[in-house]
């Protein structure tokens, strides 16, 4: 295991994030306590430290748990942690962004962690309700109250993150050090506008769902029927079959899991990215950490890039349309050496 910075901050965090939205089984699908601690502790082995948690997963198992698991070392875990997402239907402000939800749910958040801060506080999810002010200047508040160390945000459009940290900026306050997006293979569409951002604002970026719902461990090609399709899912379509297919002839190459293959192809992106790792089973989880010993060469991210293209879309390929570089350049673009 490696370690980077977080972000634009003095933070090391390990090069995999430790997803534990499986730790507890009252959802139906996770692990219990004894297979959940195992990972923990499979995880710390390998040499990592940056565990990621929400208020709501499993309704607040997932928190309890690693409240007892990093009870013996502590100052050795970066604990992460959210808030938005709603924790009762009784009134209207058990969610959200606002600074009640926010407080609220992070004193909850501490007693269910049985500690008295947390290294990373993320916004789960934006609202479109609360004010960007409200939002980082309560933020802000709980990092001047030693609560909170560094803050990120999740899920949320990039014009609204660039906006808050050139706020926060602006005024003082604590800006956000990450950012979380879905990102992999089959959902790409971060390379519109969220990562670009994420690397002028040096944001690092912890994606979640990089093997894309299991489709690109190859399980669902194994079911497709003779017209690419599998029954029951409603992402497993045509061309995501496909990009699985690539993915499983790279990994055959490399003497790797499909699933290794693909995380690997995500930490080879540009910028500071930072896979979440999740897994239902030890063993699952051992399979993702082999992700480590695994590098793609030139030629098969190139070929994994071909087969899981997507189109930029307005304003990104108008503007790298030869008439417009020419008309924006005059000609001189491959003259002019850039930072």
């Amino acid at each position: 295991m490696r370690y980077r910075l977080l972000g634009n901050s003095g933070l090391r965090v390990s090069e995999l994030a430790l997803g534990t939205m499986t730790f507890g089984e009252e959802w139906g699908w996770g692990a219990n306590k004894e297979d959940s601690r195992r990972m923990f502790d499979m995880y710390m082995d390998a040499g990592g430290n940056f565990i990621d948690t929400a208020n709501r997963y499993t309704e607040g198992t997932s928190e309890t748990m690693l409240g007892e698991f990093m009870a013996a070392d502590r100052g050795r875990c970066v604990l992460a942690t959210k808030y938005t997402l709603f924790t009762s239907k009784d009134h209207p402000n058990a969610s959200g962004n606002s600074r009640k939800n926010m407080v609220r749910s992070l004193e909850d958040s501490l007693r269910r962690l049985k500690t008295d801060y947390v290294d990373l506080y993320w916004v789960h999810a934006w609202d479109f309700l609360t004010p960007v002010e409200e939002v980082m200047r309560a933020l802000d508040d709980l990092v001047r109250a030693g609560k909170v160390l560094y803050i990120g945000i999740s899920d949320t459009p990039a014009w609204i993150v660039s906006r808050a940290n050139m706020l926060a900026e602006l005024r003082g306050w604590s800006r956000f050090a990450g950012l979380q997006i879905r990102y992999s293979l089959i959902d790409r569409e971060p390379e519109r506008e969220l990562l670009p951002m994420a690397r002028a604002l040096g944001l690092a970026v912890t994606p979640w769902g990089a093997l894309g719902s299991g489709i690109l461990s190859g399980k669902y090609n194994l079911h497709a029927d003779e017209n690419g399709r599998v029954k029951g899912s409603k992402r497993v379509s045509e061309k995501n079959l496909a990009v699985a297919a690539a993915v499983m002839a790279v990994a055959d190459e490399l003497g790797c899991t499909p699933s290794q293959a693909a995380l690997s192809w995500v930490r080879q992106q540009p910028g500071t990215i930072l896979p979440l790792i999740g897994a239902r089973t030890p063993a699952q989880l051992a399979d993702n950490l082999g992700c480590l010993d695994v590098m793609l060469g030139d030629e098969q991210l190139r070929r994994l890039d071909e087969a899981s293209a997507i189109e930029l879309g307005f304003p990104h390929d108008f503007l790298n349309s030869p008439g417009i570089r020419e008309l924006v350049y005059g000609g001189f673009l491959d003259r002019i050496d850039t930072h």
